[in-house]
């Protein structure tokens, strides 16, 4: 039996709206998963989207939370249910992504190709305007964020529509062997959302499995939707504190310089830009970020309600 036909996708939503069904369709449709084969998880949402997912997708497994329990941990409840069920892989898919007829397909037989394989993921390319990479696949770079999406804003162009293996595959649409998640564990919920995506491939290399794209293979991306944008102060204050919570776990001595000279020591300059092009609240938002993460601090839901700072 092939991995795609034991393949389950995980959706999480936190006050998701239509892209919910756009995500669905192109998963149910476009892809012919089997809706018994999606497990969506819904974070508490209050926007009415998990009404409108199970009135067009009702044979969807649904796993409901009274509150926002995160990415990571949301994403873990939804992956043991796909791996009790007997998933041979797990996906996970934001759901402001969607997929082109194939992609499951073409993944799932890259798993079956190489043993060696434990994570891959597509090319992912901005869902608006088109024709511009959002990541093809990252890099651990110590620098701003301590990584760096490898063709980021880029056009679409040869380069970016090759295979190779990379220390990360972005969380938004990365497919996972079931026993590497058995082996080497789930996402680490304590990040709450951002970098637990990296975290994890790491542990996967750390054991001995190699991490990749298929760059001849696309999904489109809205980033951010869910936390207001890729500068909004929310999700730049959770940068901030994760990269800081992400250095505690893995980094070297290397890795703090590059952190403290690229990330800290760039925080002034970047707010007197900030004053000038309206972003000076996200500036802020990732210093507070960055402060709070060297008392240890963790994310969490309450922190990110509108209202919970005077930055958001």
């Amino acid at each position: 039996m092939s991995t795609f036909e034991r393949l389950y996708a995980v959706v999480v939503n936190w006050n998701g709206g239509a892209q919910n069904l756009d995500c669905l369709r192109s998963l149910t449709v476009a892809e012919g998963l089997p809706e018994p084969h999606i497990v969506f998880v819904d974070n508490g949402s209050e926007d009415g989207s998990r009404a409108a997912v199970s009135e067009t997708h009702p044979d969807l497994r649904f796993l409901d939370h009274d509150t926002n329990l995160g990415f990571g941990e949301a994403a873990n409840r939804g992956a043991r249910y796909a791996l009790d069920l007997g998933a041979a892989a797990v996906i996970f898919v934001n759901n402001d992504v969607t997929l082109p007829g194939g992609t499951l397909a073409a993944l799932a037989a890259a798993l079956d190709g190489d043993p060696r394989l434990g994570v891959v993921g597509p090319l992912v390319l901005f869902a608006d305007p088109p024709l511009r990479v959002w990541s093809a696949g990252g890099h651990l770079d110590h620098r701003q964020n301590l990584s760096k999406l490898l063709g980021h804003g880029l056009p679409v162009e040869d380069r970016w529509r090759t295979t190779r293996d990379v220390d990360y595959v972005a969380g938004c649409a990365l497919l996972a062997r079931a026993s590497v998640l058995e082996e080497v564990g789930l996402f680490d919920a304590s990040y709450f959302a951002y970098h637990e995506d990296v975290d994890l491939c790491l542990r996967a290399q750390s054991a001995g499995h190699t991490v990749r794209v298929l760059g001849e293979v696309t999904v489109a991306h809205a980033p951010s939707s869910a936390t207001g944008g890729g500068y909004s102060p929310r999700r730049k204050w959770m940068m901030g504190l994760n990269t800081v919570r992400f250095l505690r776990a893995h980094g070297s001595a290397r890795a703090w310089l590059g952190w403290f000279v690229f990330d800290v020591l760039t925080l002034g300059p970047a707010l007197l830009v900030g004053l000038f092009d309206g972003r000076w609240r996200g500036v802020l938002a990732k210093a507070l970020g960055t402060f709070e993460g060297l008392l240890g601090h963790r994310v969490t839901a309450e922190r990110l309600r509108p209202g919970a700072s005077w930055l958001w």
